[in-house]
Protein backbone atom coordinates (compact mmCIF):
# COMPACT_ATOMS: atom_id res chain seq x y z
CA UNK A 1 0.00 0.00 0.00
CA UNK A 2 3.23 2.36 0.93
CA UNK A 3 4.64 1.70 -2.06
CA UNK A 4 1.64 2.14 -4.10
CA UNK A 5 0.50 5.80 -2.46
CA UNK A 6 4.26 6.86 -3.05
CA UNK A 7 4.67 5.31 -7.31
CA UNK A 8 1.23 7.22 -7.79
CA UNK A 9 2.22 10.40 -5.81
CA UNK A 10 5.60 10.69 -7.59
CA UNK A 11 3.14 10.42 -11.27
CA UNK A 12 0.88 13.22 -9.66
CA UNK A 13 3.78 15.26 -9.13
CA UNK A 14 4.81 14.64 -12.53
CA UNK A 15 1.47 16.13 -13.97
CA UNK A 16 1.18 18.93 -11.92
CA UNK A 17 4.74 20.26 -12.85
CA UNK A 18 4.07 19.51 -16.24
CA UNK A 19 0.83 21.46 -16.34
CA UNK A 20 2.37 24.47 -14.11
CA UNK A 21 5.30 24.65 -16.84
CA UNK A 22 3.61 24.61 -19.36
CA UNK A 23 0.67 27.01 -18.16
CA UNK A 24 3.77 29.32 -17.17
CA UNK A 25 5.60 29.24 -20.53
CA UNK A 26 5.70 32.73 -22.03
CA UNK A 27 7.72 31.51 -25.49
CA UNK A 28 6.83 27.76 -25.78
CA UNK A 29 9.63 25.88 -27.67
CA UNK A 30 8.81 26.00 -31.14
CA UNK A 31 10.33 24.90 -34.44
CA UNK A 32 8.83 26.47 -37.52
CA UNK A 33 11.58 28.90 -37.62
CA UNK A 34 13.87 26.58 -39.46
CA UNK A 35 10.93 26.49 -42.47
CA UNK A 36 12.90 27.97 -45.28
CA UNK A 37 15.71 25.90 -45.44
CA UNK A 38 16.28 23.23 -48.23
CA UNK A 39 13.42 20.85 -48.11
CA UNK A 40 13.86 17.69 -48.97
CA UNK A 41 12.15 14.74 -50.32
CA UNK A 42 9.47 13.63 -48.70
CA UNK A 43 8.24 10.45 -48.50
CA UNK A 44 4.49 10.49 -46.63
CA UNK A 45 3.27 6.78 -45.81
CA UNK A 46 -0.36 5.98 -45.07
CA UNK A 47 -1.36 2.15 -44.32
CA UNK A 48 -4.49 1.41 -45.22
CA UNK A 49 -6.77 -1.90 -44.64
CA UNK A 50 -10.25 -1.27 -45.38
CA UNK A 51 -10.21 2.52 -45.69
CA UNK A 52 -12.88 3.34 -48.53
CA UNK A 53 -14.68 5.39 -45.41
CA UNK A 54 -11.70 7.47 -44.75
CA UNK A 55 -9.24 7.17 -47.78
CA UNK A 56 -10.35 10.37 -49.72
CA UNK A 57 -10.44 12.58 -47.27
CA UNK A 58 -6.55 12.33 -46.36
CA UNK A 59 -5.53 12.12 -50.12
CA UNK A 60 -7.42 14.99 -51.21
CA UNK A 61 -5.56 16.78 -48.26
CA UNK A 62 -2.34 15.33 -49.16
CA UNK A 63 -2.64 16.95 -53.00
CA UNK A 64 -3.59 20.14 -51.51
CA UNK A 65 -0.57 20.44 -49.55
CA UNK A 66 1.39 22.96 -50.08
CA UNK A 67 4.90 21.10 -50.34
CA UNK A 68 6.78 21.29 -53.60
CA UNK A 69 5.16 17.81 -55.79
CA UNK A 70 8.57 17.49 -57.30
CA UNK A 71 10.23 16.31 -53.62
CA UNK A 72 7.17 14.83 -52.66
CA UNK A 73 6.32 10.89 -52.71
CA UNK A 74 3.08 9.51 -51.07
CA UNK A 75 2.60 6.08 -50.88
CA UNK A 76 -1.10 4.69 -49.97
CA UNK A 77 -0.37 1.04 -48.14
CA UNK A 78 -3.34 -1.30 -49.44
CA UNK A 79 -3.25 -3.89 -47.01
CA UNK A 80 -4.96 -6.71 -48.36
CA UNK A 81 -8.73 -4.42 -48.44
CA UNK A 82 -11.54 -6.20 -49.40
CA UNK A 83 -13.63 -2.70 -50.09
CA UNK A 84 -13.40 0.21 -52.33
CA UNK A 85 -9.85 1.39 -50.73
CA UNK A 86 -7.68 -0.16 -54.03
CA UNK A 87 -10.26 1.83 -56.22
CA UNK A 88 -9.57 5.07 -54.45
CA UNK A 89 -5.96 5.39 -54.24
CA UNK A 90 -5.73 4.31 -58.15
CA UNK A 91 -8.01 7.10 -59.20
CA UNK A 92 -5.76 9.14 -57.17
CA UNK A 93 -2.48 7.95 -58.75
CA UNK A 94 -3.99 8.55 -62.06
CA UNK A 95 -4.04 11.88 -61.43
CA UNK A 96 -1.14 12.89 -59.79
CA UNK A 97 2.44 11.21 -60.59
CA UNK A 98 3.72 11.70 -57.05
CA UNK A 99 1.03 9.01 -55.31
CA UNK A 100 2.42 5.77 -55.95
CA UNK A 101 0.30 3.20 -54.15
CA UNK A 102 1.69 -0.01 -52.85
CA UNK A 103 -0.67 -2.93 -52.62
CA UNK A 104 0.33 -5.43 -50.27
CA UNK A 105 -1.18 -9.04 -50.35
CA UNK A 106 0.81 -11.49 -48.11
CA UNK A 107 3.09 -11.33 -45.72
CA UNK A 108 1.96 -10.51 -41.33
CA UNK A 109 -1.01 -8.11 -40.75
CA UNK A 110 -0.77 -4.85 -39.10
CA UNK A 111 0.54 -1.36 -39.68
CA UNK A 112 4.03 -1.85 -38.15
CA UNK A 113 4.82 -4.70 -40.80
CA UNK A 114 2.79 -2.82 -43.57
CA UNK A 115 5.11 -0.29 -42.39
CA UNK A 116 8.78 -1.96 -42.73
CA UNK A 117 7.36 -3.54 -45.71
CA UNK A 118 6.70 0.01 -47.47
CA UNK A 119 9.84 1.60 -45.96
CA UNK A 120 11.58 -0.26 -48.43
CA UNK A 121 10.37 1.79 -51.45
CA UNK A 122 10.57 4.62 -50.15
CA UNK A 123 12.77 7.30 -51.98
CA UNK A 124 12.73 10.04 -49.48
CA UNK A 125 14.93 11.22 -46.70
CA UNK A 126 12.57 12.12 -44.79
CA UNK A 127 8.72 9.52 -43.80
CA UNK A 128 5.68 11.32 -42.59
CA UNK A 129 3.31 9.15 -41.01
CA UNK A 130 -0.70 9.38 -40.97
CA UNK A 131 -3.18 7.21 -39.82
CA UNK A 132 -5.92 6.60 -42.66
CA UNK A 133 -8.31 8.67 -41.02
CA UNK A 134 -6.44 11.59 -40.41
CA UNK A 135 -6.74 15.30 -42.26
CA UNK A 136 -3.67 16.82 -42.48
CA UNK A 137 -3.94 20.67 -43.01
CA UNK A 138 -2.44 22.16 -45.86
CA UNK A 139 0.94 23.90 -43.65
CA UNK A 140 1.84 20.52 -41.76
CA UNK A 141 4.24 18.80 -44.29
CA UNK A 142 6.45 21.45 -44.08
CA UNK A 143 6.24 22.11 -40.09
CA UNK A 144 6.63 18.25 -39.93
CA UNK A 145 9.65 18.21 -41.98
CA UNK A 146 11.19 21.61 -40.65
CA UNK A 147 12.94 20.13 -37.40
CA UNK A 148 15.20 17.92 -39.10
CA UNK A 149 16.90 20.60 -40.27
CA UNK A 150 18.58 19.97 -36.45
CA UNK A 151 20.71 17.23 -38.06
CA UNK A 152 20.46 15.27 -34.13
CA UNK A 153 16.48 14.78 -34.94
CA UNK A 154 15.26 11.60 -35.74
CA UNK A 155 12.12 11.99 -35.50
CA UNK A 156 9.38 14.69 -35.44
CA UNK A 157 5.72 14.37 -33.59
CA UNK A 158 2.74 16.86 -34.19
CA UNK A 159 -0.29 17.72 -32.97
CA UNK A 160 -3.76 15.80 -33.11
CA UNK A 161 -7.11 17.03 -33.21
CA UNK A 162 -10.05 15.63 -32.89
CA UNK A 163 -12.52 17.01 -35.98
CA UNK A 164 -15.77 14.63 -34.78
CA UNK A 165 -16.05 16.44 -30.55
CA UNK A 166 -20.11 16.48 -31.93
CA UNK A 167 -20.42 13.25 -32.38
CA UNK A 168 -20.90 12.15 -28.78
CA UNK A 169 -20.00 12.67 -25.40
CA UNK A 170 -17.22 10.61 -25.41
CA UNK A 171 -15.76 12.24 -28.42
CA UNK A 172 -16.04 15.71 -26.21
CA UNK A 173 -14.28 14.06 -23.46
CA UNK A 174 -11.55 12.67 -25.59
CA UNK A 175 -11.14 15.78 -27.46
CA UNK A 176 -10.50 17.19 -23.70
CA UNK A 177 -7.89 14.20 -22.96
CA UNK A 178 -6.09 14.77 -26.48
CA UNK A 179 -5.73 18.17 -25.76
CA UNK A 180 -4.09 17.33 -22.66
CA UNK A 181 -1.68 15.07 -23.30
CA UNK A 182 -0.51 17.58 -26.46
CA UNK A 183 -0.88 21.18 -25.23
CA UNK A 184 -0.05 20.65 -22.17
CA UNK A 185 2.26 17.36 -21.23
CA UNK A 186 4.07 17.38 -24.71
CA UNK A 187 4.87 20.39 -25.40
CA UNK A 188 5.92 20.87 -21.44
CA UNK A 189 8.19 17.76 -21.47
CA UNK A 190 10.14 19.31 -24.97
CA UNK A 191 10.46 22.40 -23.55
CA UNK A 192 12.01 20.59 -20.73
CA UNK A 193 14.54 18.74 -22.90
CA UNK A 194 13.16 15.31 -22.27
CA UNK A 195 12.02 13.09 -25.43
CA UNK A 196 8.88 13.74 -26.58
CA UNK A 197 6.60 10.87 -27.70
CA UNK A 198 6.77 9.99 -31.63
CA UNK A 199 3.35 9.04 -33.29
CA UNK A 200 2.92 7.34 -36.19
CA UNK A 201 -0.34 9.13 -36.78
CA UNK A 202 1.31 12.49 -37.35
CA UNK A 203 4.88 12.40 -37.26
CA UNK A 204 7.86 12.48 -38.60
CA UNK A 205 11.33 9.70 -39.06
CA UNK A 206 14.28 10.46 -41.01
CA UNK A 207 15.11 7.36 -43.18
CA UNK A 208 18.87 7.41 -42.40
CA UNK A 209 17.99 7.32 -38.35
CA UNK A 210 15.18 4.81 -39.19
CA UNK A 211 17.85 2.04 -40.61
CA UNK A 212 20.24 3.19 -37.88
CA UNK A 213 18.03 1.17 -35.39
CA UNK A 214 16.86 -1.44 -37.20
CA UNK A 215 13.91 0.17 -38.36
CA UNK A 216 10.20 -0.67 -37.40
CA UNK A 217 9.67 -3.54 -34.99
CA UNK A 218 7.05 -5.25 -36.71
CA UNK A 219 6.15 -7.57 -33.33
CA UNK A 220 5.27 -4.19 -31.39
CA UNK A 221 1.56 -3.15 -31.42
CA UNK A 222 2.95 0.57 -30.74
CA UNK A 223 6.01 0.51 -33.49
CA UNK A 224 6.09 4.59 -32.80
CA UNK A 225 6.55 4.32 -29.30
CA UNK A 226 9.34 1.63 -29.84
CA UNK A 227 10.69 3.77 -32.19
CA UNK A 228 10.46 6.35 -29.66
CA UNK A 229 13.00 4.69 -27.22
CA UNK A 230 15.40 3.03 -29.60
CA UNK A 231 16.16 6.39 -31.19
CA UNK A 232 16.56 7.95 -27.67
CA UNK A 233 19.11 4.90 -26.90
CA UNK A 234 20.65 5.44 -30.13
CA UNK A 235 21.04 9.29 -29.57
CA UNK A 236 18.94 10.63 -31.22
CA UNK A 237 16.44 13.35 -30.45
CA UNK A 238 12.32 13.86 -30.75
CA UNK A 239 11.49 17.14 -31.51
CA UNK A 240 7.31 17.71 -31.03
CA UNK A 241 5.78 20.90 -33.37
CA UNK A 242 2.44 22.03 -31.47
CA UNK A 243 1.46 24.39 -34.63
CA UNK A 244 1.58 20.98 -36.57
CA UNK A 245 -2.12 20.05 -36.29
CA UNK A 246 -3.86 16.94 -37.82
CA UNK A 247 -7.48 16.54 -37.73
CA UNK A 248 -8.64 12.53 -36.32
CA UNK A 249 -11.72 11.15 -35.96
CA UNK A 250 -11.88 9.52 -32.35
CA UNK A 251 -13.92 7.04 -31.15
CA UNK A 252 -17.89 7.68 -30.83
CA UNK A 253 -18.77 4.47 -28.56
CA UNK A 254 -17.39 3.08 -25.55
CA UNK A 255 -16.39 -0.54 -26.88
CA UNK A 256 -14.39 1.11 -30.09
CA UNK A 257 -12.46 3.20 -27.15
CA UNK A 258 -11.97 0.21 -25.25
CA UNK A 259 -10.49 -2.04 -28.01
CA UNK A 260 -8.37 1.05 -28.97
CA UNK A 261 -7.00 1.76 -25.62
CA UNK A 262 -6.29 -2.17 -24.81
CA UNK A 263 -4.02 -2.11 -27.88
CA UNK A 264 -1.89 0.74 -26.27
CA UNK A 265 -1.48 -0.36 -22.97
CA UNK A 266 -0.50 -3.83 -24.47
CA UNK A 267 2.47 -2.09 -26.55
CA UNK A 268 3.37 0.45 -23.88
CA UNK A 269 3.55 -1.78 -21.16
CA UNK A 270 5.72 -3.68 -23.75
CA UNK A 271 7.69 -1.91 -24.42
CA UNK A 272 8.55 -0.82 -20.61
CA UNK A 273 9.59 -4.72 -20.31
CA UNK A 274 11.76 -4.31 -23.45
CA UNK A 275 13.92 -0.83 -23.38
CA UNK A 276 13.71 -0.19 -19.37
CA UNK A 277 17.07 -1.50 -18.25
CA UNK A 278 18.88 -0.03 -21.31
CA UNK A 279 17.09 3.34 -20.57
CA UNK A 280 18.55 2.72 -16.52
CA UNK A 281 21.84 2.13 -17.72
CA UNK A 282 22.52 4.67 -20.64
CA UNK A 283 25.40 6.81 -20.28
CA UNK A 284 24.72 9.99 -22.09
CA UNK A 285 20.92 10.60 -20.90
CA UNK A 286 20.50 12.67 -17.75
CA UNK A 287 18.86 10.68 -14.54
CA UNK A 288 15.98 13.25 -15.29
CA UNK A 289 15.51 12.15 -18.67
CA UNK A 290 16.11 8.42 -17.43
CA UNK A 291 13.30 8.47 -15.03
CA UNK A 292 10.69 10.79 -17.49
CA UNK A 293 11.01 7.75 -20.18
CA UNK A 294 10.77 5.11 -17.72
CA UNK A 295 7.44 6.71 -16.53
CA UNK A 296 6.32 7.71 -19.93
CA UNK A 297 6.27 4.08 -20.55
CA UNK A 298 5.13 2.83 -16.93
CA UNK A 299 1.93 5.21 -17.03
CA UNK A 300 -0.79 2.76 -17.65
CA UNK A 301 0.43 0.79 -14.51
CA UNK A 302 -0.94 3.55 -12.45
CA UNK A 303 -4.14 2.30 -13.11
CA UNK A 304 -3.87 -0.72 -10.99
CA UNK A 305 -1.93 0.53 -8.26
CA UNK A 306 -5.52 3.32 -8.09
CA UNK A 307 -7.49 0.50 -7.66
CA UNK A 308 -5.28 -0.77 -4.76
CA UNK A 309 -5.79 2.76 -3.31
CA UNK A 310 -9.46 2.64 -3.54
CA UNK A 311 -9.81 -0.82 -2.07
CA UNK A 312 -7.71 -0.08 0.94
CA UNK A 313 -10.39 2.69 1.42
CA UNK A 314 -13.38 0.86 0.85
CA UNK A 315 -11.53 -1.91 3.47
CA UNK A 316 -11.22 0.92 6.16
CA UNK A 317 -15.34 1.31 6.33
CA UNK A 318 -15.65 -2.18 7.47
CA UNK A 319 -13.21 -2.33 10.30
CA UNK A 320 -14.91 -2.72 13.89
CA UNK A 321 -15.80 0.85 15.69
CA UNK A 322 -13.27 0.12 18.23
CA UNK A 323 -10.24 0.33 16.50
CA UNK A 324 -11.97 3.36 14.27
CA UNK A 325 -9.83 6.11 16.28
CA UNK A 326 -6.40 4.25 15.85
CA UNK A 327 -7.35 4.18 12.23
CA UNK A 328 -9.05 7.44 11.20
CA UNK A 329 -6.10 9.37 11.02
CA UNK A 330 -4.62 6.43 8.29
CA UNK A 331 -8.20 6.83 6.80
CA UNK A 332 -7.93 10.19 6.43
CA UNK A 333 -4.77 10.15 5.13
CA UNK A 334 -5.43 7.45 2.47
CA UNK A 335 -8.18 9.46 1.07
CA UNK A 336 -6.62 12.95 0.84
CA UNK A 337 -3.69 11.58 -1.29
CA UNK A 338 -6.21 9.61 -3.42
CA UNK A 339 -7.95 12.69 -3.79
CA UNK A 340 -4.38 14.69 -4.08
CA UNK A 341 -3.30 12.07 -6.86
CA UNK A 342 -6.26 11.76 -9.29
CA UNK A 343 -6.89 15.78 -9.51
CA UNK A 344 -3.97 15.63 -11.37
CA UNK A 345 -4.73 15.04 -14.85
CA UNK A 346 -7.96 17.26 -14.41
CA UNK A 347 -5.32 20.07 -13.61
CA UNK A 348 -3.61 19.27 -16.87
CA UNK A 349 -6.72 19.35 -18.71
CA UNK A 350 -7.39 22.58 -17.05
CA UNK A 351 -4.41 23.68 -18.19
CA UNK A 352 -4.65 23.21 -22.29
CA UNK A 353 -8.11 23.58 -22.31
CA UNK A 354 -7.54 27.72 -21.07
CA UNK A 355 -4.41 27.80 -23.48
CA UNK A 356 -6.98 26.45 -25.94
CA UNK A 357 -9.34 28.67 -25.48
CA UNK A 358 -12.11 26.08 -25.43
CA UNK A 359 -13.91 27.39 -22.19
CA UNK A 360 -17.43 26.12 -23.18
CA UNK A 361 -16.34 22.47 -23.72
CA UNK A 362 -14.13 22.70 -20.58
CA UNK A 363 -17.56 22.90 -18.57
CA UNK A 364 -17.68 19.23 -19.63
CA UNK A 365 -14.57 18.61 -17.49
CA UNK A 366 -16.55 16.88 -14.67
CA UNK A 367 -17.82 14.06 -17.10
CA UNK A 368 -14.47 13.01 -17.41
CA UNK A 369 -14.53 11.51 -14.29
CA UNK A 370 -16.77 8.75 -15.74
CA UNK A 371 -14.27 8.14 -18.27
CA UNK A 372 -11.70 7.96 -15.60
CA UNK A 373 -13.47 5.21 -14.12
CA UNK A 374 -13.41 3.44 -17.36
CA UNK A 375 -10.50 4.01 -18.60
CA UNK A 376 -9.39 2.49 -15.63
CA UNK A 377 -11.49 -0.35 -15.19
CA UNK A 378 -10.39 -1.16 -19.38
CA UNK A 379 -6.41 -0.79 -18.61
CA UNK A 380 -6.52 -3.11 -15.97
CA UNK A 381 -8.40 -5.77 -17.81
CA UNK A 382 -5.93 -4.79 -20.74
CA UNK A 383 -2.92 -5.19 -18.55
CA UNK A 384 -4.53 -8.70 -17.06
CA UNK A 385 -4.70 -10.20 -20.36
CA UNK A 386 -1.22 -8.80 -21.26
CA UNK A 387 0.59 -10.56 -18.03
CA UNK A 388 -1.57 -13.60 -18.41
CA UNK A 389 -0.02 -14.05 -21.50
CA UNK A 390 3.59 -13.08 -20.68
CA UNK A 391 3.16 -15.76 -17.83
CA UNK A 392 0.87 -18.48 -19.72
CA UNK A 393 1.48 -18.05 -23.98
CA UNK A 394 -2.19 -16.78 -24.27
CA UNK A 395 -4.37 -14.05 -23.96
CA UNK A 396 -2.27 -11.54 -25.75
CA UNK A 397 -4.12 -8.55 -27.26
CA UNK A 398 -3.56 -8.66 -31.55
CA UNK A 399 -3.33 -6.00 -34.05
CA UNK A 400 -6.90 -3.73 -34.21
CA UNK A 401 -7.73 -1.21 -36.63
CA UNK A 402 -9.99 1.54 -35.08
CA UNK A 403 -13.48 1.60 -36.24
CA UNK A 404 -14.22 4.50 -38.59
CA UNK A 405 -17.61 6.15 -39.06
CA UNK A 406 -16.95 9.34 -41.55
CA UNK A 407 -18.18 8.55 -44.85
CA UNK A 408 -15.94 10.13 -47.95
CA UNK A 409 -16.18 13.78 -47.90
CA UNK A 410 -16.99 14.11 -44.75
CA UNK A 411 -13.67 15.50 -43.23
CA UNK A 412 -12.68 19.32 -42.25
CA UNK A 413 -11.65 19.76 -45.14
CA UNK A 414 -13.35 18.41 -48.22
CA UNK A 415 -13.62 19.78 -51.18
CA UNK A 416 -12.56 20.24 -55.04
CA UNK A 417 -9.16 18.25 -55.67
CA UNK A 418 -6.44 21.13 -56.90
CA UNK A 419 -4.98 22.45 -59.98
CA UNK A 420 -2.23 20.53 -61.12
CA UNK A 421 1.35 21.27 -60.39
CA UNK A 422 2.64 24.46 -62.07
CA UNK A 423 3.88 28.15 -60.76
CA UNK A 424 0.41 28.71 -59.11
CA UNK A 425 1.24 25.40 -57.05
CA UNK A 426 4.10 26.52 -55.36
CA UNK A 427 2.13 29.30 -53.33
CA UNK A 428 2.17 29.14 -49.52
CA UNK A 429 -1.24 28.33 -48.11
CA UNK A 430 -2.24 30.15 -44.59
CA UNK A 431 -2.25 27.32 -41.62
CA UNK A 432 -5.20 25.48 -41.18
CA UNK A 433 -6.82 24.89 -37.21
CA UNK A 434 -10.27 23.70 -36.02
CA UNK A 435 -12.31 24.80 -33.29
CA UNK A 436 -9.51 26.86 -30.92
CA UNK A 437 -6.65 24.05 -31.70
CA UNK A 438 -4.11 26.73 -32.45
CA UNK A 439 -1.65 27.79 -29.39
CA UNK A 440 -2.50 30.83 -27.76
CA UNK A 441 -0.35 31.01 -24.86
Amino acid sequence: MVLSMLLLGAYALRHYYLGYTRMHLEHPREMNEFVGFVMPRVTVLVPMHNEEKVAHDILQALVKCDYDWELLEVIPINDRSTDGTRGIVEDFARRYPFVKPYHRTEGAGGKPAALAEASRLATGEIFLLFDADYVPGPAVLKMLTAPFADPEVGAVMGRVVPHNIGDSVLSVLLSLERCAGYQSAQQARFNLGFTAQFGGTVGGVRASALRAVGGWNPESLTEDTDLTMALLLNGWRTAYVNRAECYEEVPRSWAVRQRQLSRWVTGHTECLHNYWPDLAQARFLSRREKIDAIFLLGMYLTAPLIVVGWVASLVLFFIPSAHVVPVLPVAMLIIGYLLFSNQATFFEIGVAALLDGTRTRALLMPLSLLNFFANTGAICSALGRFYWHRVWGSGGDGWYKTHRTRQGGEGPDAGAAPEPAGAARRSVRGLYYADGGGERG
